[in-house]
């Protein structure tokens, strides 16, 4: 209804499909928002202490928490490592199952539901195991604790900057709100710049008949965009797979190397060659995860 008006009136039609496409999905995205808000608000203390009281159970807990969308889990999973709380394997189990703003966005378009069990279930069917590997190889070297010990700095903060520890019941609005209309415009101009660029049948047309060669190199570019510290990127990836412009193979690479804003809190606060270690594993996984899916052609 809304991009035929806006067609009627003189709008382009790749104009008024993106507003049309952006617009019907805020109040979807709203209500999203606000039970993620409702769930940081009551659970996201609770979460933290009870990952420091659990430590060996770390990658099977870490990666289940993670699948649940919400705003910065990431980057708590980061500070925890940093003070050693939580092993490399815990930490890159959490990176690679972090849905980031890929199961909201879906979550919004009720045609998109299709996608959302296979994200969820190739991301724990990778993220625990490989979790449990590293932890194997890389003997975890923890910091032990009391059970009256707070791990919260100043620095926790989820997206849109909000402090995830809040107390402040107006951000059970306000947050939701400021972080909707951010997703709508971000959706907004990655669809405008797709449907200006790219016809869909047309590329769809051309990843079905395409050389082997750009089937391999899709994961490979999806994963090293993926570590871009910014939901902007996990919902470029999500809109592409959406629109059928990159491969669920492809997709799945990028959004598991896409941990929002940990690792930007590890780069800040970690030592570098630790920090490349575990960016060089969180590549190759995913980047092997990508691959397997694109060659047997899963989901």
């Amino acid at each position: 209804m809304i991009t035929e008006f806006l067609e009627n009136i003189g709008l382009a039609g790749w104009i008024a499909d993106a507003i049309g496409d952006s617009v019907a999905i805020v109040p979807f995205l709203f209500v999203v928002f606000v039970l993620i808000e409702l769930f940081e608000f009551y659970f996201a203390d609770k979460i933290r202490k009870f990952m420091l009281s659990t430590q060996k159970s770390g990658p099977v807990i870490g990666s289940v928490i993670s699948i649940i969308p919400q705003c910065g889990f990431s980057v708590i999973a980061s500070t925890l490592y940093v003070r050693k709380f939580v092993t490399k394997g815990t930490l890159i189990a959490i990176y690679l199952a972090t849905s980031d703003e890929a199961i909201p966005v879906l979550l919004a378009n009720p045609g998109q539901y299709k996608f959302i069990l296979p994200i969820i279930l190739v991301k724990l069917a990778v993220a625990i195991p490989a979790g449990y590997l590293i932890d194997l190889i890389c003997k975890p070297d923890l910091r032990r604790i009391s059970a009256t010990e707070v791990v919260h700095e100043k620095n926790d903060d989820g997206c849109c900057n909000h402090d995830m520890f809040s107390q402040d019941k107006k951000d059970l609005i306000i947050h939701p709100l400021k972080h909707t209309l951010n997703i709508f415009l971000f959706i907004l101009i990655i669809t405008l710049i797709l449907n200006f660029f790219i016809d869909e049948d047309k590329i769809t047309n051309f990843y079905q008949n395409s050389l082997l060669l750009y089937q391999i190199i899709q994961p490979i570019v999806s994963a090293f965009v993926g570590l871009i510290p910014n939901c902007a990127v996990s919902l470029a990836i999500t809109v592409m797979l959406m629109k059928g412009t990159i491969s669920f193979g492809a997709a799945i690479a990028g959004l598991m190397t896409n941990a929002g804003l940990g690792l930007l809190v590890l780069l800040r606060s970690n030592d570098m060659r630790d920090n490349l270690k575990i960016i060089g594993i969180l590549l190759l996984i995913s980047i092997l995860c990508g691959e397997l899916l694109q060659i047997f052609k899963l989901f």
